[in-house]
């Protein structure tokens, strides 16, 4: 019982991890209906953020952390104005490969700023804690702690405010949005600046219980993916619970099994779910 509430703990922290991802990727699908593959090239400049912030300029973890959303989010604004803005929303293909192009070049940025060696970040929060008969390090609470609140405030922030109201309508109906004024450029840059910030989120509160590295977020847009794909294509309730469900098989699957196939789970999760429900759990359109 103690190893089962274990990997529970590490599946609810991989979970949150992975639905924070999600979310970001499926707002961004939401407005531009085309994978973006350059958001797990935003996980990782996240992490590295607040790496250097912490150890180049000294800052405490948590000023590191909100100088990495901001700057990440500001980041994911200039490439959609100078990249995706700039290509026919109406050619998937042109925006599929133009993010492609992304993830290649900041993935070779990193390489050439910071090499390519596994670096460590140091957490102020390294220290266990024991309950139920297992043992759980601060960090990992954090993760699953923050991961939920900034859930709440994106839930909030898209169903009580007009701004956000305005991101779902436009991904619901685009053309419609856009007759009744609101302003696509502004949605497509807001939208992209949150996916951003809560990419550089989850990077800067897993990193200190895995590694920095610059292809550290190519295995979990992979797994983000699959959660998008499994939750149905858009749906913000689907990234959070296929987020959640994918962490925790993995963990369970990784104990019980064997953990040679963790990664393989996911996959066979995605085709067991997508034979009983080919939409997703919840369908599609951004709500």
């Amino acid at each position: 019982m103690d190893l089962f509430l274990q990997q529970l703990v590490n599946g609810l922290t991989v979970g949150s991890i992975y639905s924070l991802v999600a979310l970001g990727l499926t707002l961004v699908f939401g407005i531009l209906h085309v994978p973006n593959f350059a958001h797990g090239a935003f996980y990782m400049i996240g992490a590295y953020i607040t790496l250097l912030v912490m150890t180049a300029l000294g800052m405490n973890y948590w000023i590191a952390i909100i100088i990495s959303i901001v700057s990440v989010g500001l980041l994911s604004i200039v490439f959609e104005r100078l990249v995706f803005s700039r290509i026919d929303a109406k050619d998937p293909l042109a925006m599929m490969i133009a993010a492609i192009g992304i993830l290649f070049f900041l993935e070779s940025a990193a390489l050439y700023l910071w090499g390519s060696q596994y670096q460590r970040m140091i957490t102020p929060y390294g220290d266990t804690v024991q309950f139920l008969g297992i043992t759980v390090t601060y960090q990992r609470i954090l993760v699953i702690v923050a991961a939920v609140i900034l859930m709440i405030l994106l839930h909030l922030f898209l169903t009580k405010t007009m701004t956000g109201s305005a991101i779902v309508a436009m991904s619901q109906n685009r053309k419609g949005a856009f007759l009744v004024g609101i302003n696509a450029n502004k949605v497509a840059m807001l939208t992209f600046a949150i996916a951003g910030g809560l990419a550089a989120a989850a990077a800067s509160l897993s990193a200190p219980i895995n590694l920095v590295f610059p292809s550290m977020g190519n295995l979990v847009i992979m797994k983000a993916f699959v959660i998008i794909i499994i939750g149905g294509m858009g749906s913000i309730p689907g990234a959070i619970i296929g987020g959640y469900i994918l962490g925790i098989t993995e963990s369970l699957g990784g104990t019980y099994i064997s953990a040679d196939y963790k990664d393989v789970i996911a996959f066979a999760l995605l085709v067991i779910i997508l034979t009983m429900k080919p939409n997703g759990l919840f369908g599609k359109g951004v709500h």
